[in-house]
């Protein structure tokens, strides 16, 4: 495989040897459940000398409902991510959606998160860039693997190359995301870390009407492939019960489920590397 920059969050590093896991539940439901959350895969990835980033929403802006639950907001939401961070010793990442958040999450958040829909909109590049944090951008949907060089350039313009891309699917037809693993090797080429959205590429969007549904079932599946392709890390949302998850539930895999996928992610890894 092609070398990438590795990139530096914390005590440790995406795109060197090992398999570098970014996980959590989708939005901040409790921080009784956040912490629980952590501290199991912070276990887990211990126990299997994965990098690991604690990720979690404070505010789900794109909701297909206004009625949809959102999260707590960025004051009260950063302050759990501030207590997790503190009490578990790990680096945390959270999604940010304006130019003005981007400089209030960098106060707590060791990464800051693009989405998707988002990764064109430059004054969000730009001021993320200039917090000097790691900033992770989710390629959009809407956006072809060799689009993003155009996304890179004005994170670098603008004084920052602690980069990291993310594939996620692409749009196709109605309510349905399709993987194409060669975004990964294209995307790499780049010389960033490319990570992989397990989770939201099993998406289907706007297809359970006011509610986006999925396939959990199927993000083992694609997460295994993706490590095979050469993806520098994988992207999961778990939660203890999925089907009780307040956001992207049926996209997401059990916690329970968690320890033997990442044990055959680690395996795939190891081979591909060999």
């Amino acid at each position: 495989m092609n070398k990438v920059r590795q990139i530096t969050v914390g005590r440790i590093r995406i795109g060197g040897r090992p398999l570098a896991l970014i996980a959590g539940p989708c939005v901040i439901e409790s921080e009784s459940l956040c912490l629980a959350v952590a501290t199991e895969l912070a276990r887990i990835a211990r126990r299997l000398e994965m990098p690991f980033i604690f990720k979690v929403s404070y505010d789900k802006a794109n909701r297909s409902s206004l009625r949809s639950f959102r999260g707590p907001g960025i004051e009260a939401g950063l302050r759990i991510l501030d207590r997790i961070k503190r009490k578990l010793n790990v680096p945390i990442l959270t999604d940010v959606h304006t130019p003005e958040e981007a400089e209030r999450a960098a106060e707590v958040a060791d990464i800051l998160q693009i989405p998707a829909f988002l990764c064109r909109q430059t004054d969000l590049l730009v001021a993320a860039a200039k917090t000097g944090r790691v900033v992770n951008v989710k390629k959009g949907q809407f956006l072809a693997p060799g689009d993003m060089p155009n996304v890179i350039d004005k994170l670098v313009q603008s004084g920052n190359r602690k980069i990291l891309l993310t594939e996620r699917g692409a749009s196709f037809g109605y309510n349905n995301l399709v993987s194409d693993m060669r975004a990964i090797p294209i995307m790499r080429a780049m010389g960033y870390p490319v990570i992989f959205d397990a989770t939201h590429s099993v998406q289907f969007p706007g297809g359970g009407g006011d509610r986006t549904g999925g396939q959990g079932e199927m993000a083992p599946v694609l997460a295994r492939a993706a490590v095979a392709a050469g993806c520098d890390g994988v992207f999961v949302e778990t939660h203890p019960d999925p089907a009780k998850a307040r956001s992207d539930g049926p996209n997401m895999i059990p916690l329970g489920a968690m320890p033997n996928l990442l044990k055959s992610l680690c395996r795939i890894r190891q081979a591909v590397l060999a």
